[in-house]
């Protein structure tokens, strides 16, 4: 075989392979919660693309950003069907849209940027991202929306949450830009989804934290639990976060739904139920909690997607 066709035959070979992989974009890759979601779909076997402004910064992770605004529908269209990486011109097909889109961008909270302004690029970015990729074919799309929509984290004053455990049916209606901003997603999604019979799942994810925080800021949160009552004393370890999107692109035929992204127990050192009690009294129980239950419960996506958690807080910090 002479050297252009083994270079040719070998170039073929990778595209192949390439194809193979499952294809993920991936906006916001370069946040607190991509930039661990993202290694973590890798291992998995995902070809990932990160869509942001800034890149990712693990030089290590051999990870692609696009830098794209959101906000902008046509780069939002062009960003969703591009290669992912130089070696994409190496194959002999063009760019085509993603096996599935994950939306992390946005505003990651409140005082950031004026209010208006946290509304609007965070209701546009996920209308655009939402709108391309069902628009281009794509069947799997999963959102970012947040625990602030349970009305306690950003609301004004020391409220009281509505019941525990804090589930997906709540009627939730938060006073807040920032959570106001992530139902409107959530809405777009709904209705979405309906249009263009896609799987479109929103992920209200917990207080995320990375791994450098547990010896950092997990004693502050045992020894004062007053500190934890606006993320309703639950958490997402950043890592897991990754599994919960995994399982996500592989479970089909949900169309719509929500999700709370949560890890599995309460940030305290006593039973929930008797916890509860002591610190949210006026805050009616609805049922049977497990005894170390989290507040903000992922009983959902237990059930639902098979969720296991891999990093449960008292792994990294021991309060005894």
């Amino acid at each position: 075989m002479n050297n252009s066709i083994l270079k040719t035959s070998l170039r073929l070979t990778r595209s192949f392979s390439q194809k193979m992989a499952p294809r993920i974009v991936f906006t916001g890759g370069s946040g607190k919660a991509g930039r661990h979601a993202i290694p973590e779909l890798i291992k998995r076997g995902y070809e990932v693309l990160n869509i942001d402004l800034t890149d990712f910064p693990d030089k290590e992770a051999n990870v692609f950003t696009l830098k794209t605004d959101l906000t902008d529908s046509g780069q939002c269209f062009n960003a969703l069907t591009t290669h992912f990486n130089f070696s994409g011109y190496e194959g002999p097909r063009i760019p085509g849209p993603p096996d599935a889109v994950i939306h992390f961008a946005a505003y990651a909270r409140n005082m950031l940027v004026p209010d208006n302004e946290c509304f609007k690029g965070n209701a546009t970015s996920t209308y655009n991202v939402i709108e391309a990729a069902c628009k281009l074919g794509v069947k799997k799309i999963i959102i970012a929306s947040s625990e602030t929509t349970y009305e306690v984290c950003f609301g004004q004053g020391d409220l009281d949450y509505t019941s525990f455990p804090l589930d997906e049916e709540a009627d939730v209606n938060p006073m807040d830009t920032y959570a106001i901003s992530k139902l409107v997603g959530e809405r777009v999604a709904r209705g979405f989804a309906r249009r263009f019979d896609a799987d479109i799942y929103a992920l209200r994810i917990g207080n995320v934290v990375e791994p450098h925080e547990y010896a950092r800021d997990f004693p502050r949160y045992i020894s004062d639990p007053k500190v934890r009552k606006r993320n309703a004393w639950s958490y997402i370890d950043a890592r897991d976060l990754g599994q919960i999107c995994d399982l996500c692109i592989k479970k089909d035929g949900l169309g719509f739904q929500v999700f709370n992204a949560t890890n599995d127990t309460i940030t305290a050192t006593f039973p929930t139920r008797q916890f509860l009690e002591q610190f949210a009294p006026n805050t009616p129980i609805t049922r049977d909690m497990g005894q170390w239950e989290a507040p903000l419960s992922n009983r959902k996506i237990r059930e639902v997607l098979g969720f296991k958690e891999n990093h449960n807080w008292r792994k990294y910090y021991n309060p005894e």
